[in-house]
């Protein structure tokens, strides 16, 4: 999974060339640092030789100007990803369904960031940039259990590097990240009983987890992770349902005859209650087990749709 994210806007800010050329080495320095950290390569929208380090003071006027800054640009391009930002979303979802804007302005790279769970990396030139987490403005059009359309708007904070010391912050959860290795639905179905220990599966989900979208894989391990954190922090004894840290609701009336699956003892339920993942009408549809003290899930992918 892409794990550094070049953040665009970072780039071409109004300098003097001296406090460029410390930008620049900083930024080598944390990108490599990120690198042999969490095994992972800089995933950028353009080509980095093609941006300007600070207005008028574009990459290869920079590499030109001494040997040691050729000696950093040949260690910073080993680092580079070939596919472009835009390659980490859904491309019927991408512009219509999900945008990202700092300070009123649309970030590709730092919106990836957010979207892969990811970490953002900026050239510290301008003082914004000089921080280990950054807040952007998230618009985002989801789909009502009627079927109606809504644009939501909320801020979301994206993990942020521009030097070394912000690895620091990041570092145990670089590592973990590393660990896991969820990158794949197929690796979420390997690894649900470790990862999600308060979650069962019906054996149907198996299936929707191998053909799951790439895109989708980070929104649903997301979608689990909240599930999960709820069921493990609730006492059925106490309070009827979890204090959900995600949307949870029950479908209406009508639909809830859709919801009905085979049970793990053979006896056909309604899992009716349901998560949301993004972009487009993800779902994960579920039941409470309180004697368990668990959720059985029976569906995890598009919206289920009434046959015809």
């Amino acid at each position: 999974m892409p794990l550094l994210f070049l953040n665009e806007k970072s780039w071409g800010t109004a300098s003097d060339p001296a406090r460029a050329e410390r930008a620049m080495a900083d930024f080598v320095a944390v990108v490599r640092a990120a690198a042999a950290t969490g095994g992972t390569a800089l995933v950028s929208e353009v080509d980095v030789k093609a941006l300007e380090i600070a207005e008028g003071y574009p990459v290869n006027k920079w590499i030109g100007a001494n040997p040691r800054n050729r000696a950093l640009w040949q260690r910073l391009r080993a680092l580079q990803g070939r596919s472009p930002v835009r390659s980490v979303f859904p491309a019927e979802d991408a512009a219509d369904h999900l945008e990202y804007r700092h300070d009123g302005e649309l970030v590709l790279g730092l919106g990836a960031a957010h979207f892969m769970d990811g970490i953002a990396v900026s050239l510290p030139v301008a003082r914004q940039w000089q921080v280990d987490s950054v807040t952007l403005e998230r618009s985002e059009l989801t789909e009502d259990d009627d079927g109606t359309l809504e644009m939501r708007h909320d801020t979301v904070d994206v993990r942020h590097l521009s030097a070394e010391p912000h690895l620091n912050v990041h570092l145990d959860w670089i590592r973990a990240a590393r660990r896991e290795g969820v990158t794949t639905g197929s690796r979420i179905w390997d690894s649900c009983a470790d990862l999600y220990p308060h979650l069962r599966f019906l054996p149907r989900v198996e299936g929707q987890l191998s053909g799951l979208n790439p895109h989708w894989v980070v929104p649903v391990r997301r979608a689990l992770e909240r599930l999960e954190e709820a069921v493990a922090a609730w006492d059925p004894a106490s309070v009827a349902e979890p204090e959900w840290r995600t949307k949870v609701s029950p479908e209406g009336e009508t639909r809830k005859r859709v919801c009905r699956f085979t049970d793990l003892d053979g006896e056909t339920r309604t899992f009716d209650l349901h998560a949301r993942f993004t972009p487009g009408a993800g779902r994960i549809h579920f039941r409470l087990v309180p004697e368990e003290r668990m959720i059985r899930i029976a569906h995890i992918g598009s919206k289920i749709r009434p046959e015809i």
